[in-house]
């Protein structure tokens, strides 16, 4: 299954929660409350969304967190790299020349395929975007394979 960090995760819903008011600086203990993370998780997730310059953070009386940049300008290809490195779906799509099958390797060339199509699609994708409501709740059943049903006797 592909799935991202819980890290990751926080990191969206950590930036998500700075974009109403982006100019705002925010303690990791006012993060924290309004996301119902624990404070050490924030503080660990904001040190590396700073890493990775999707925060700035200020000292002082009014110091804490804001967004380093707008958030149309912040993409989900940025957040996850801050969070859990390159993405890949598979290891030698990020890193060439760790496997020994890679250079007679039937699927690599379609795995580098899908990793630039996810990685394209991830990139398309902003911090705003994300963060608006969704104006309707998605039924994920929907989207989610059938399994064969047994044959019912009558």
């Amino acid at each position: 299954m592909l799935r991202l960090s819980k890290m990751a995760d926080y990191g969206m819903v950590i930036l998500a929660a700075m974009v109403d008011e982006p100019q705002r600086s925010r303690s990791a203990s006012e993060i924290a409350d309004s996301i119902r993370v624990p404070v050490p998780t924030v503080s660990k997730v904001l040190k590396m969304l700073g890493r990775g310059g999707l925060v700035a953070s200020q000292r002082g009386a009014r110091g804490g967190y804001l967004l380093a940049r707008p958030a149309g300008q912040i993409t989900l290809t940025e957040i996850i790299h801050a969070m859990d490195g390159p993405i890949g779906m598979t290891e030698c799509s990020v890193t060439p020349g760790l496997c020994s099958q890679e250079s007679s390797c039937a699927v690599r060339s379609n795995w580098l395929r899908i990793n630039r199509a996810v990685f394209g699609v991830l990139s398309e994708i902003t911090l705003d975007q994300l963060s608006m409501p969704i104006p309707q709740a998605v039924d994920i059943s929907a989207l989610t394979p059938k399994r064969a049903s047994a044959t019912k006797r009558k």
